[in-house]
């Protein structure tokens, strides 16, 4: 029979009676992780937690645009320094990947680049890593030109990539499709209905900006491995009108199933479920602070302990202990369910 020989953990009825859920068979790693490998990291908010359990390891996280010496910790943080592998800020979109992996190949800087705020001028493609804005919007393209030239020698170092998907609602310039990591108007620039406009991504259209930007990078690092992850964070707004929770509901499906399309078949690709750890049902919610948005730490540490524990060498995580409810005894379903009989299957 089909489902006689699977393990337990394939089956929900196996795993509900595991005290944890059988959470350390979610992930199994496609390749090994050694230390010394020189990872780099990209991605939404939830990737700088990752960055961070990462650089405590022994693995070797690039940072190809470190802050001056003389920069405090939190002044660094505030300047988008040693938030990830280079000075790019969050890269909520696989569009943005790809815009950021094509500019940085080709050192371009793009004509729309440049946002204004009274007297000051900001790069639109990462407004948020000066927080005050430069003199000039000359000062703004030398500066994106320094950091496109370290994005693209770090692209050609790295050993691991981990890009970890955040949204598939971005904002574009209407003439160019440039998209941009805010709304014009957020932190800088201005809107202009007539420049610019919103857009919510398709799983086509992430798939293939995905899939682009992955095919640059290989082209000059062959031997690359890539984990994709999904941001369990939410929207915290939507632009689409509809309900915050339904238009959740979609950019993570589309993000999750790109992950599983892209990484499923290749065996240089894998993907860590971040998402599935702290969102999934068995969890109860446990992993939210009370904004039911934003990731406990005991969250972040079971996410990370995770990883580290299927790549032994690199890490020692503590393991939080992970209350999953206890079963209550099941009330009569008067819904005609044939799934239900493959339980027969599941070993004891």
């Amino acid at each position: 029979m089909p489902y006689s020989d699977l393990p337990k953990r394939s089956f929900w009825s196996s795993c509900r009676r595991d005290a944890a859920f059988r959470m350390a068979d979610l992930y199994e790693p496609k390749f090994d992780l050694s230390p010394g490998m020189k990872v780099a990291t990209f991605g939404s908010c939830f990737a700088q937690h990752i960055g961070r359990y990462m650089r405590r390891s022994t693995l070797t996280v690039l940072d190809a645009e470190p802050a001056p010496p003389q920069f405090p910790p939190a002044v660094a943080e505030a300047y988008g320094y040693g938030l990830f592998s280079g000075r790019y800020g969050n890269i909520y979109t696989t569009r943005q990947l790809r815009q950021l992996i094509e500019d940085a190949l080709a050192v371009r800087l793009r004509p729309e680049g440049v946002w204004a705020k009274a007297d000051r001028f900001h790069d639109a493609l990462r407004p948020n890593v000066e927080p005050k804005g430069l003199t000039t919007a000359d000062e703004v393209r030398l500066h994106r030109t320094d950091h496109l030239r370290r994005v693209k020698a770090m692209l050609g170092q790295m050993d691991v990539m981990i890009f970890t998907l955040g949204l598939t609602e971005t904002w574009a310039d209407r003439a160019t499709g440039t998209v941009f990591p805010s709304a014009p108007g957020v932190i800088a620039g201005i809107y202009d209905p007539a420049a610019h406009g919103f857009v919510n991504m398709s799983f086509a259209d992430v798939l293939e900006d995905l899939d682009a930007a992955l095919a640059l990078v290989r082209g000059i690092n062959p031997n690359l491995r890539i984990i994709l992850t999904v941001s369990p964070v939410p929207l915290a707004a939507t632009a689409t009108g509809d309900h915050v929770l339904r238009a959740n509901t979609y950019s993570k499906s589309v993000l999750r199933a790109v992950a599983e399309e892209l990484s499923a078949p290749d065996p240089a690709i894998a993907y860590f479920p971040s998402y599935e750890i702290i969102t999934g049902l068995p969890f109860a919610g446990q992993f939210y602070n009370a904004d039911l948005r934003t990731v406990t730490a005991q969250g972040v540490d079971t996410v990370m302990s995770t990883f580290f524990a299927a790549h032994p060498g690199l890490m020692e995580v503590q393991a939080p202990d992970v209350a999953v409810p206890t079963p209550a005894e099941a009330e009569a379903d008067d819904v005609v369910c044939e799934e239900i009989l493959l339980d027969a299957f599941a070993k004891p």
